[in-house]
């Protein structure tokens, strides 16, 4: 192998060790944004299923002195 392949080889692997090296931090940079909404959503969905939760809660006893009212009456 001559000298000018081994330096064409050698440049040939930077590039590409360069494109890897993007690609790394591209996937990594959008990784740590997926966990992040990902924290964002979960937080979300506990607060929805408390509210729902509490909805819940109100209507069954809205249902419960409707139920009481009725057969008081």
């Amino acid at each position: 192998m001559t000298k000018s392949n081994q330096s064409l080889e050698l440049k040939d692997l930077e590039e590409k060790l360069d494109q890897l090296i993007e690609q790394y931090t591209s996937v990594k940079n959008e990784n740590s944004s997926l966990k992040t909404k990902q924290d964002s959503l979960v937080r979300e969905k506990a607060k929805l299923l408390e509210k729902t939760t509490l909805a819940r809660t109100r209507v069954e006893a809205m249902i419960a002195r409707l139920k009481a009212m009725e057969n008081g009456s």
